[in-house]
């Protein structure tokens, strides 16, 4: 999902006729699969209030005969013709849903042993285009959850949450630039181990639809692109530019291998396949994503293969012979006319319904209706168009990996990827959740699974820093680093096996003699100090600075911070950070810098433990670090820190980063998850960047 500008509201569209439901009404007895007997499953779609009829007398029987042979030419002259029309979607009213119930029990993965069709599309003459799975009649009602945004140890709640709402299917993306962190390292353990959450789905009785890129967008850093492919200027992402085929390729060796097995036709619960994503907004290469359709098929993808667009980019973003779906905000009249001019004998298929949106810093909290959201899912339905919600359930942007927008402006995607979800950011059910179970179950014959406890949340006692240290004091605990005549972004410093560094800060110093105009060119923000006084910001828009005359040379230090890659629009071209190119004053480059990678990882925290801190003063201005206690008893459980007083920076729990906290909001609160906290004392560092605060406080429940 992605940002766009300009995005507008969606207007409602009447019903049409539905396929699912019985022809001749609610007394009818729907037509059973082929095979028969008591084996034969039961079928799809059967009306509320069906009754057993009696046994048939040897005239009804002879009755039914004829009718067997001359009904079909008595209804043929009832039967509307079907007409190539730009909307396909007849505007005739449909029955309430309460009247029908759809019959899906029998296709779970826990149900369906043989195995041999998997989901396709059928198109027959007098109704409308539709899925099947293992032959019989589907509709998806597809959720998204992102396991990179969730703790483990909570996945299976999650999931337990979207079948007991009503859900068949899971989607989720799957990022490159953390299951990649470095050429040819692979990392599929912990919070990344997506062959157990896959398998975690399949054992709750749910569908997973996989989108596994290359590019995301998904609100990650680069759209879930390594930022290691920034490196060459030359290399055209999202092309078949060579330097970028050949690390997709690389890419997908690795992680297809890890999926083909769980496919549907495997005995796994992946029913489809995306192909990229949003191409169309992007579309610099027609023949980009052909070669990744046939970059699946070679290494053993077999289930349906989509591709998804926004409404009005769905003809540049197809591939001809996959599936094209759209993504949209609301059902509108005319969201379904472009997708017509690539395909009519294909059953709608709605990607991405938003039912929310993130934020970004500085900007409002983002919300939308439970009642629209209800009242479009409602009418998806009713036109038998299979959808996903996004988000089921967002989760969090923990550490780095955040992305962000820049239509006019950049800003950096807030730490919560609550997205005003179905599913709040902590697990907890909310009025949508309310609203779309109750559909659900209104038109389900089978009863819904019981709804799981919520997860149980806790308010520690507060604390406060106890030491801390300045920054420049713990320079000499960071890596070795780099000597350069001059300036180096972020992505090409010589680092981490020489793909460079990806997120965090880097420090650069460089001695001078003489004030003047400084000039830089930064991305996202620094700050700039002479020796460790504070001196301002440069920014994207502000790029000179004036610096006061010096008496003798001192060491200008400039500090520049990763906000979050743009993770949509052709900007994701240009989104090296750090210093992006020379630093001059009065015109005058200046040379010779030392440059400090600050990643943050677990690494440098463990080193942090057995260094000497400094008790806190009442007051420090400029960047440090704070190193506090929670205290959390014996049994730990969710919560949320509420840092008062503090203005910008970061917060680490027990070495892990839990992400950014900004004073500008609209966040004012860091979801704290128990499973991350140990018994009694954890330790807390916070990465301020301008002014310590006083107490850190926990609540249980998230301030917007």
């Amino acid at each position: 999902m992605c940002r766009r500008p300009g995005s507008v509201p969606l207007a409602a569209q009447s019903p049409r006729p539905s396929p699912w439901r019985c022809p001749a009404g609610p007394g009818c007895v729907p037509r059973l699969p082929r095979g028969g007997g008591s084996s034969a499953r039961p079928p799809l779609l059967q009306p509320v209030g069906m009754a057993s009829r009696p046994r048939s007398s040897p005239c009804l029987f002879w009755k039914r005969i004829l009718c067997i042979f001359f009904l079909p030419c008595i209804l043929s002259g009832f039967s509307p013709r079907v007409k190539h029309k730009k909307n396909l979607l007849s505007g005739k009213a449909q029955p309430q849903l309460s009247q029908y119930r759809f019959i899906w029990s029998h296709l779970t993965p826990l149900e369906l042993r043989n195995r041999s069709m998997g989901l396709q599309t059928e198109s027959r003459v007098g109704s409308n285009p539709y899925f099947t799975l293992e032959g019989h009649k589907f509709l998806i009602f597809g959720g998204s959850i992102h396991y990179f945004r969730v703790p483990r140890e909570y996945w299976r709640d999650r999931l337990l949450k979207l079948k007991a709402c009503g859900f068949n299917t899971v989607t989720t993306y799957v990022p490159w630039n953390l299951h990649e962190p470095e050429r040819g390292r692979f990392d599929f353990s912990g919070n990344l181990d997506l062959e157990a959450f896959v398998l975690t789905a399949a054992e709750i009785g749910l569908w997973v639809i996989l989108r596994p890129g290359p590019y995301i967008c998904s609100e990650i850093d680069l759209g879930g692109l390594p930022s290691r492919l920034l490196q060459d200027p030359q290399v055209n992402l999202r092309t078949t530019d060579k330097g970028f085929v050949e690390a997709v390729d690389k890419y997908f060796d690795h992680l297809i291998s890890r999926v083909v097995h769980l496919q549907y036709r495997k005995g796994g619960p992946i029913i489809a396949v995306q192909v990229e994503n949003e191409y169309g907004s992007f579309y610099k290469d027609k023949d980009y994503m052909p070669y990744l359709q046939q970059a699946l098929l070679k290494r053993g993808i077999v289930e349906l293969l989509l591709t998804s667009d926004n409404v009005d980019d769905v003809l540049k973003g197809y591939i001809k012979g996959v599936l094209a779906t759209i993504n949209m905000k609301k059902f509108r009249k005319d969201a379904f006319q472009h997708l017509y001019k690539v395909q009519r004998d294909k059953p709608i298929m709605i990607m991405e319904y938003w039912v929310g949106w993130f934020d970004t810093w500085g900007s409002k909290h983002e919300v939308k209706d439970a009642g629209d959201v209800k009242n479009t899912v409602s009418e998806f339905i009713k036109f038998e168009i299979s959808f996903n919600v996004y988000m089921f359930h967002g989760g969090t942007n923990f550490g780095f990996i955040n992305g962000a927008i820049n239509f006019v402006k950049h800003a950096g995607v807030v730490t919560s990827y609550d997205y005003d979800a179905v599913l709040t950011e902590a697990g907890d059910y909310t009025k949508k959740y309310s609203k779309l179970r109750k559909l659900f179950g209104s038109i389900l014959a089978v009863p819904l699974p019981p709804l799981p406890e919520l997860t149980p949340k806790a308010v520690y006692p507060s604390t406060r820093s106890s030491h801390y240290l300045p920054l420049w004091d713990v320079l000499q605990y960071l890596d070795e680093p780099v000597m350069s005549k001059m300036p180096v972004s972020m992505e090409n410093l010589p680092i981490n096996n020489g793909n460079g560094q990806s997120y965090g800060l880097v420090l650069y110093e460089t001695p001078i003699c003489s004030g003047g105009q400084l000039h830089a060119h930064v991305r996202d923000v620094a700050q700039v100090f002479l020796n460790e006084t504070t001196i301002g910001i440069l920014d994207d828009s502000i790029r000179n600075l004036k610096i006061p005359e010096v008496k003798e040379c001192q060491l200008l230090r400039i500090l520049v911070e990763n906000q979050g890659r743009v993770n949509f629009s052709w900007k994701i071209q240009n989104q090296q950070k750090g210093l992006t190119g020379p630093v001059t004053i009065n015109n005058i480059s200046l040379e010779g810098f030392t440059i400090y990678s600050l990643e943050m990882k677990m690494s440098f925290f463990k080193r942090l433990r057995y260094v000497p801190w400094r008790p806190v003063p009442n007051s420090y201005s400029g960047p440090a670090f704070y190193r506090a206690t929670l205290r959390a008893g014996s049994s730990p459980k969710d919560t949320f820190l509420r840092l008062l007083n503090w203005n910008y920076g970061f917060v680490f729990i027990n070495g892990r980063n839990l992400g950014r906290y900004w004073i500008i909001g609209p966040q004012e609160t860091l979801y704290l998850p128990g499973a991350w906290l140990h018994p009694e004392d954890n330790e807390i560092i916070l990465f301020e960047k301008i002014k310590s605060g006083s107490v850190i406080e926990t609540t249980d429940q998230p301030v917007l």
